[in-house]
């Protein structure tokens, strides 16, 4: 016999959490547990203010919707991206079709002070890749950042984000102070300029690769192999279904791109499923999920190794 519980939640972040320059004081979200005989399965439905289209309520009224269809025994998702993802994860646990082995590898991620950062690679065993937030302050500034940081540890991988916040100039300015010999150690910088035209002529002038991310989800965006795109930053609560997922790993490793699973902010069982999901999917590439430091508890499943508090389903608002 079916059963579906949905439940209401918000974790307080750290303050210094800034997306597109709006502070989030708070994260939002639902959690769907689908329930069918002994079987259960979770998802994670956590639209990102500033990214996703749609707010929590909206997602809310459509996963509550969803839920009465599916009590009575419909199976078609729902096409709000959110949404579809998290109702996907949840039928992929209930049928036993999302692999159980996880990916708990972090790049982990520097939004302001390079020396912690530094201190976190000495420690890393292993490959060393490093996730630097540009685009937060002056060009130079983040330049003169990723060039101290290449130099220090000559075996740094860096992926850059920028999120399209730089102008043709200020992504010139950013590249004027990386040395031209660490250039190559920028794995990837994730869309630096406001449009894909500007970014593709930025890696073209600088020898710099690039990355997609937000031009996954824009309508007329093609999977193509264009000089210095090299990888694809694929974040599933924006993109949709885990099918869709799929597809877009898939076309991305077709044209020999790197993919990269990476978090929209989601709690500790979003990312525990994240981890599954890139191991799966992208056995070979470091995700980018390092982002539960950035919040202050964690819910339903832990991180392994997080000292963090976590609350169990009971101190959750059930909303069904």
């Amino acid at each position: 016999m079916r059963q579906a519980q949905v439940y209401r939640w918000q974790i307080p972040m750290d303050a210094g959490v800034v997306l597109r320059e709006r502070r989030l004081k708070t994260r939002e979200g639902l959690y769907l547990c689908l329930r069918d005989g002994s079987r259960e399965g979770w998802g994670e439905i956590a639209p990102l203010p500033g990214f996703s289209h749609e707010t929590r309520d909206e997602a809310q009224a459509v996963l509550m919707a969803w839920v009465d269809r599916w009590l009575q025994g419909a199976e078609t998702l729902p096409e709000m991206p959110s949404v579809a993802f998290g109702v996907s994860c949840a039928q992929a646990e209930l049928a036993g079709t999302l692999p159980e082995a996880a990916d708990y590898r972090a790049a982990p991620l520097c939004t302001g002070d390079p020396d912690e950062l530094m201190l976190q690679l000495a420690a890393m065993p292993g490959e060393k890749v490093a996730k630097v937030k540009v685009g937060l302050y002056e060009a130079v500034r983040d330049g003169m950042v990723v060039n101290l940081l290449l130099e220090a540890v000559p075996d740094l991988q860096l992926r850059l984000d920028a999120n399209r916040a730089w102008t043709p100039q200020k992504a010139q300015q950013f590249a004027k102070y990386v040395h031209p010999d660490y250039r190559s150690r920028i794995a990837f910088l994730e869309e630096p300029c406001r449009t894909r035209t500007d970014s593709l002529a930025f890696a073209q002038q600088t020898g710099i690769a690039i990355a997609w991310d937000e031009s996954l989800r824009e309508a007329d965006f093609a999977f193509a192999v264009e000089a210095g795109v090299k990888a694809v930053v694929i974040k599933p609560m924006l993109t949709g279904a885990l099918e869709k997922v799929c597809e877009q790993v898939q076309a991305a490793h077709a044209l020999g791109m790197t993919a990269v699973i990476s978090s929209s902010i989601e709690s500790s069982l979003g990312l525990t499923q994240l981890a599954r999901i890139a191991a799966w999917l992208t056995p070979q590439t470091i995700p980018g999920l390092d982002t539960l430091g950035l919040m202050q508890v964690q819910q339903v499943r832990r991180w392994p190794g997080s000292t963090l508090p976590c609350l169990d389903s009971a101190a959750l608002e059930p909303l069904r």
